[in-house]
């Protein structure tokens, strides 16, 4: 286990996710999945998982039993969560339809349409992930999606599966990994395609997502779990130590970065890393996960916001006197955690942000999940004769200038016609 300076540079180069590497691999698996459906579905659970279920579909009898596995408390638990997560998203619900009139004789407008089926994806492996599930299906049934499917690698833990029927789940598959990913976009026996998927997983599930993009869209690469965390000298260093080690312990290939002004904060964030690491029940996956993590100073925090726009991570802390006035020139980022009692934590569970989010520097380009992920926009216009004769001329010049004469015709005789 190591705490120690590192270059952006070298973070950067880091954090470029080798796809490449797994990309024989997941496309072997793709064709499988393609030519055998379910039997290869089955095939991969026994050989990746350890189990072959009996089905690949789950059968609702399981889904209602798993209440009986699953605490009162943590039932409430995962109901308070969804509750706070529904009420943040149904704040960026788009209206339905909306028309404008813009100028006398021509209105515009948007009609948002919700997506029909879509497939989310809750890893498993290492951990229980029913909080994937809730942040997953939540903004799909507020977008107004119809059918929501899950795929999760068997043997499902009773709490994801309580997850799915909180968050209203329709069918759950008991598959994971690229296979997953394959079924989702081709579609099996049991399993009817989706139009979309959605969901973090490792970098076989990453590589999947993006080599079925030509069939069914997807949201964005979602890999393996990062911080970045910009401090000043009067940050909290064991609540710094904290955060680092929470996101430490979902995987060997997680990482966290410190971006500081001050080199003391760095060695006590270090001191206190060390210290909560001896008594961590994830010891050996944090000790794993801190070697590609580490420390990067900067002279101030105009040089420190420009490293982490740089990073572009998923999860971003900031810890310093005016976090506001630094807020303003933070440009890339999946969420953001404001002041030293924000814990990301509180963002992976109940505060009601979505904890899907772009990884690996994909936040310079892409958005943490939202509703707005299931739905499509068709635009309107409504042109009358006053409207037409507004524009007219212009449609003609341009249609004319591009060699389209058709196009202008087709304005030319409506604008020589009898009005009616």
């Amino acid at each position: 286990m190591s705490w120690s300076p590192v270059t952006l540079d070298s973070w950067l180069k880091r954090q470029r996710h080798a796809l490449d590497e797994v990309r024989d691999l997941v496309g072997t698996i793709i064709q499988e999945v393609r030519t055998r459906g379910d039997e290869a579905l089955l095939d991969y659970a026994e050989k990746f998982d350890g189990v072959r279920p009996d089905a690949v579909r789950l059968d609702e009898q399981e889904r209602d039993a798993a209440y009986e596995k699953v605490s009162p408390e943590l039932e409430e638990a995962l109901t308070e969560a969804y509750t706070r997560i529904s009420k943040f998203h149904e704040l960026q619900r788009r209206e339905d339809l909306w028309i404008t009139e813009t100028e006398p004789g021509i209105s515009l407008g948007v009609k948002t349409t919700p997506l029909t089926r879509i497939g989310i994806y809750v890893p498993g492996g290492r951990a229980s992930y029913p909080s994937t599930a809730l942040m997953c299906a939540i903004p799909a049934k507020v977008a107004g999606v119809k059918e929501v499917i899950c795929c999760t690698p068997p043997p499902v833990h009773p709490l994801t599966l309580v997850a799915c029927d909180i968050a209203g789940v329709d069918e759950i598959y008991l598959t994971g990994g690229a296979q997953a990913i394959a079924a989702m976009a081709y579609g099996t026996k049991s399993m009817a395609p989706v139009e979309k998927i959605v969901g973090p997983g490792n970098q076989y599930v990453t590589a999947a997502k993006m080599m079925v993009r030509d069939l069914v869209e997807i949201d964005f690469p979602a890999g393996p779990s990062e911080i970045a965390i910009i401090a000043d000298e009067d940050a909290r260093p064991d609540f710094i130590a904290a955060d680092i080690l929470a996101q430490s312990e979902h995987d060997p290939l997680a990482a966290s970065i410190l971006v500081t002004t001050s080199i003391r904060l760095a060695k006590e964030v270090g001191e206190w890393i060390y210290r909560l690491t001896a008594s961590a029940e994830r010891k050996a996956i944090i000790t794993q996960s801190l070697e590609r993590s580490g420390y990067l100073v900067v002279k101030d925090l105009h040089e420190a916001a420009a490293a982490s726009n740089l990073i572009a991570p998923e999860h971003l802390a900031i810890q310093v006197r005016d976090p506001i006035a630094l807020l303003g020139k933070i440009r890339n980022a999946g969420s953001i955690f404001i002041g030293p009692y924000a814990a990301v934590a509180c963002g992976d569970y109940a505060s009601g942000t979505n904890h899907v989010l772009p990884t690996a520097g994909n936040a310079r380009y892409y958005s943490g999940l939202n509703v707005g992920h299931f739905t499509k926009t068709s635009t309107i216009q409504v042109i009358d004769r006053e409207g037409l004769e507004a524009i007219g001329d212009i449609v003609e010049a341009i249609a004319d200038a591009e060699g389209l004469s058709a196009h202008a015709e087709s304005v030319r005789i409506r604008r020589s016609s009898p009005a009616e």
